[in-house]
């Protein structure tokens, strides 16, 4: 039996933007586009490269990787909030996601904080349930032109 993947988690550097964004683009093209329309899936996947370098920059962010490939990425607010997380279609199902939910709550529990707090889309909601995030309402948001559903959810330590 092959060994598991190993996951290595280190923090954001801005040579890591080429490949957050592809992570992020193709997340939503190839795995978001069974729970929204194409004309969601457009709007919801542009990127302004300024606005994303800015952004990555601004706050805590974590970059997924397994071998040399970037498998997913996470960030952190300094009010709680997790603004982005993504996983590569080629490395769902692997451990990615979780693995990146628990670096945001270590960090979150080193700086005091003890609500996280995420708009969770239709595909990643299943996810944030299993990791003990709760519902707090559906909402629609518009993107580009396009309403797309999604829910505010958070997870509260305990």
């Amino acid at each position: 039996m092959a060994a598991p993947d190993r996951i290595s988690i280190r923090p954001y550097r801005a040579t890591d933007l080429d490949a957050v964004i592809t992570i992020y683009q193709r997340a939503i093209r190839e795995v978001a586009i069974r729970d929204y329309n194409q004309d969601q899936v457009n709007a919801w996947s542009q990127v302004d490269r300024t606005v994303w370098t800015g952004r990555r920059l601004s706050r805590p962010t974590w970059v997924a990787w397994i071998g040399t490939d970037a498998a997913g990425f996470t960030d952190l607010e300094p009010d709680g909030h997790l603004d982005m997380m993504f996983v590569h279609p080629n490395f769902q199902g692997r451990g990615v996601a979780k693995a990146l939910v628990h670096t945001v709550l270590q960090a979150a529990r080193a700086q005091g904080l003890t609500r996280i707090f995420t708009e969770a889309s239709l595909t990643a909601r299943p996810f944030f349930e299993r990791c003990g995030f709760a519902l707090i309402a559906a909402q629609d948001v518009e993107t580009r032109g396009q309403k797309l559903r999604n829910f505010q959810m958070e997870w509260r330590d305990r």
